[in-house]
């Protein structure tokens, strides 16, 4: 059994996608031991709490330095006994004591198919927003493992989604969510949860 510890910062909607994917049976051999948030007013802490998962709010604000807030994250996801830690629209940069606590056992979403619209200042709307301004005609979601770099990770899934010339950055983010994000991460999940994705120079493999 696959045991998650999911951290976000805002509504929640790719946590109610691996709610919906564990209680349907998209995503095989897995629990969700954990919600964390930084946020103490997220919608994502209402969302575990209605479903019986256990919640905690673990801010910076509650400590005197960076540091001392990056100790605190990493040793209560330790005190879980997660195998994976699922970011899943989570603003807090992952400090390099978690990478290294959780070598290729961090998986990121990303509302862009990366190497494009992706990196330092690129998240939420911005990301959505940069795609429109240049132009591009396919977006999509990435769900990538996470090392210290931004964005940088050895990719595990991607799913392209078209974008048409009436959207707005609103409009985009909603479709590239219901349309690969909440179709990849729980994918994603499930090959992980059933040992088939490995990570061989830096590359993630997918055993058929």
């Amino acid at each position: 059994m696959l045991k998650l510890a999911v951290l976000v910062s805002g509504g929640g909607t790719n946590l109610q996608a691996i709610i919906d994917g564990i209680d349907n049976g998209t995503i095989t051999n897995t629990s969700i031991e954990v919600v964390i948030s930084n946020n103490p007013n997220a919608y994502a802490l209402e969302r575990a709490k209605n479903h019986g998962i256990e919640e905690i709010c673990v801010s910076p604000k509650n400590y005197p330095d960076r540091e001392a807030f990056n100790q605190a994250l990493l040793e209560t996801i330790n005190s879980y006994g997660v195998d994976l830690v699922v970011l899943a629209g989570c603003l807090v940069v992952i400090p390099k004591c978690l990478v290294d606590a959780y070598p290729n056992k961090i998986i990121n979403i990303h509302p862009a198919l990366i190497p494009s619209f992706c990196g330092t200042g690129y998240y939420g709307l911005k990301v959505h927003e940069g795609v429109l301004s240049r132009g591009v005609k396919v977006t999509g979601a990435t769900v990538h493992f996470v090392d210290e770099g931004t964005d940088t990770g050895p990719i595990i899934l991607q799913k392209a989604v078209e974008v048409n010339q009436t959207d707005t950055p609103e409009v985009l983010q909603r479709r590239v969510m219901e349309e690969a994000e909440w179709i990849i991460m729980p994918k994603a999940i499930d090959l992980i949860a059933n040992g088939k994705v490995e990570v061989i120079d830096g590359l993630a493999k997918i055993k058929e």
